[in-house]
């Protein structure tokens, strides 16, 4: 993948991040918590969390000090 490509990866992980975000606070607040599903939601946000970092790793320049 381009630099380009990754840029759209990262912004599309990015919203699938914060939408992961918002169904977990609203099955939280929920009367009858399903706490498997909220687990698989947890692993699915984690998973995207270390995706993202990989690309934001491949697009940062490597900086010698």
């Amino acid at each position: 993948m381009n630099e380009e490509e990754q840029r759209r990866r990262l912004a599309i992980l990015r919203t699938e991040h914060r939408d992961l975000d918002a169904a977990i606070a609203a099955l939280t607040a929920t009367e009858s918590q399903d706490q498997l599903q909220i687990a698989r939601l947890k692993k699915r946000k984690l998973r995207l969390r270390d995706q993202i970092a990989a690309i934001e790793d491949f697009l940062t320049p490597d900086i010698i000090a």
